[in-house]
């Protein structure tokens, strides 16, 4: 089944080590694409989040979307996975939140970057705190990579699937750790005259 702009939301979950995601999609112009992910948090399921927030949305399946969706979960298996950015609906983001959003998008799996390196990079600098809230409302986690920015002490910050998610991830992603709660990184992404 695939819904019709005039239906509501559809889903898709999927099982991963992390507990159950749900991928949310929708057709536009003719072509479905992801409008959400959600991601368990410490307090609440996806399937709390579905029934609170998505009480319409149903369950439908559709190939390009599962593709997808198996590519996050793999993502969160451990492969080496990127997402294509047009697949996600980045226009229903206000146009500072995609900008940031698509900086995150850039940095490699391994690598962490800070609040205010990015906000360097989008020639914004004093606006770390503006990037944290970006992030912190980024309605695509994991294919858009936001668990791979930081405080610049180190320190996680925040993330919605909790910060133990957000070190495990970035620890399977083969990021080192100093102690539990700090990255042990000697340069950060965006950090360097060129990223990369």
């Amino acid at each position: 089944m695939k819904p019709t702009p005039a239906q509501p939301p559809a889903f898709r979950l999927r099982d991963t080590p992390f507990g159950t995601i749900a991928v949310l999609w929708s057709v536009r112009a003719g072509a479905p694409g992801i409008d959400r992910i959600l991601i368990p948090a410490p307090d609440r399921t996806v399937e709390e989040k579905l029934l609170t927030f998505f009480p319409t949305a149903v369950a439908a399946a559709c190939p390009e979307i599962d593709a997808l969706a198996e590519r996050l979960e793999a993502s969160l298996n451990g492969a080496d996975v990127r997402f294509p950015l047009d697949a996600l609906r980045l226009d229903r983001c206000p146009a500072f939140q995609r900008e940031v959003l698509c900086a995150d998008h850039a940095i490699p799996r391994g690598r962490v970057s800070t609040y205010g390196l990015v906000a360097g990079r989008l020639g914004r600098p004093g606006a770390a705190r503006a990037v944290g809230t970006a992030l912190a409302t980024n309605p695509f986690p994991l294919a858009i990579p936001c668990h791979r920015v930081i405080r610049s002490d180190g320190s996680l910050g925040g993330f919605g699937g909790g910060l133990k998610m957000k070190r495990a991830l970035l620890a399977r992603e083969g990021v080192e750790f100093r102690d539990a709660g700090h990255v042990a990184a000697q340069r950060f992404f965006y950090g360097d005259a060129a990223p990369g």
